[in-house]
């Protein structure tokens, strides 16, 4: 049985987009550059040969590993999610660290569009482990290598 990948549109969206690139200018730019670098003769001494077929076996591992993600992912429009007051995969989740009265809001997506600068947080990271399911006004406690540290749930949305 395959382990289905969740992803949000956006996040799908975005892996076809980089696929498009690495298939459509990125391979055919190094297969030229193979070819230059063939013309300049030996090949077990050819820098320039070396670092395009390394850099072609890159792309072809990147664009294998991309199809293999879409062929195998659930993409998950939280938008068209009746909101039921529980953060689910998608969901935006604004929570206040009890400790410190500090606030966050972040979005809980997949782990190729995961940014934490950009607050997206991974649906496998303990943070999002910890805020599945929750509702509104309820405390999260979060396990993290420095200790417990409470989150209550100010806000979710589903955008």
């Amino acid at each position: 049985m395959v382990n289905l990948i969740p992803m949000t549109v956006r996040g799908a969206e975005k892996l076809r987009k980089e696929l498009k690139q690495l298939k459509n200018i990125k391979r055919p730019r190094i297969i030229i550059e193979i070819a230059k670098a063939r013309e300049h003769g030996d090949l077990k001494e050819n820098a320039e040969y070396h670092s395009a077929r390394e850099e072609q076996s890159f792309c072809e591992g990147r664009i294998k590993e991309i199809e293999l993600k879409l062929s195998n992912c659930q993409i998950i429009d939280i938008t068209k999610i009746p909101n039921d007051g529980r953060v689910v995969f998608g969901s935006t989740v604004t929570i206040l660290n009890i400790k410190n009265n500090e606030i966050f809001t972040y979005q809980i997506v997949g782990d190729d569009e995961s940014d934490f600068k950009k607050n997206l947080i991974s649906i496998n990271s303990p943070m999002s482990r910890g805020l599945i399911g929750k509702t509104i006004n309820t405390i999260a406690t979060i396990f993290t290598p420095s200790g417990n540290v409470e989150y209550k749930i100010l806000k979710i949305d589903y955008v």
